[in-house]
């Protein structure tokens, strides 16, 4: 490719495709565990969202990052997931572990926005989850709560957040960060799958 093209290619979508292998794996991993097969193993994969959404919870709280992202406090999504929890009468899982990141501790803005970029994507392709949710009584309002869209639309949702991601200031080395944060999210998710669903 040329240097030109590379100039205008936009970081998110560098990211997309450096990312690419690790979030396959990760989608054919979790679709062989058939966490839509019913309500119990659903449960199983609230659990692992639960887990990883806890894990970044904090960056959600980050004002430096605020200032970088809109509506970043607007996009946290456990306290969902907690409801869908308790929707299906699942009990919210004990911490056993530190999470990844914890308010009030100093963040490196790099590897937070790769954190960020996946757990902002897994909402846009949640809208094909959505249906499977439906084929076992769970929707937007019970039970699937955290895979609702937003009220602009998922697409405008992920457009603003991916506008402002490509416009923040980063040097190559700190945009490598960046993608290695990413992949490595997507990583640690495939391990939390492969925690909750080979239990």
């Amino acid at each position: 490719m040329h240097d030109t093209a590379l100039a205008q290619e936009s970081r998110t979508k560098r990211l997309k495709a450096a990312t690419r292998d690790a979030h396959e794996h990760l989608d054919r991993f979790i679709m062989r565990a058939s966490p839509f097969a019913d309500r119990a193993r659903y449960g199983r994969f609230l659990k692992m969202q639960y887990l990883f959404h806890g894990d970044l919870d904090a960056l959600f709280f980050n004002p430096a990052l605020e200032a970088l992202l809109p509506d970043l406090a607007a996009r946290r999504r456990l306290l969902l997931v907690e409801e869908d929890l308790r929707d299906i009468g699942s009990s919210i899982p004990n911490a056993t572990r530190p999470a990844l990141f914890v308010k009030e501790q100093p963040v490196e803005l790099a590897q937070a926005l790769g954190w960020l970029y996946v757990i902002e994507g897994s909402n846009l392709g949640a809208a094909f989850l959505l249906k499977y949710a439906a084929e076992i009584g769970l929707g937007e309002d019970f039970g699937a709560r955290h895979l609702a869209g937003a009220p602009q639309g998922r697409g405008l949702h992920w457009r603003t957040f991916t506008a402002a991601l490509d416009q923040i200031g980063l040097t190559k080395d700190e945009e490598a960060k960046t993608i290695a944060a990413a992949d490595a999210a997507f990583r640690h998710v495939a391990n939390l799958a492969k925690e909750v669903f080979d239990a």
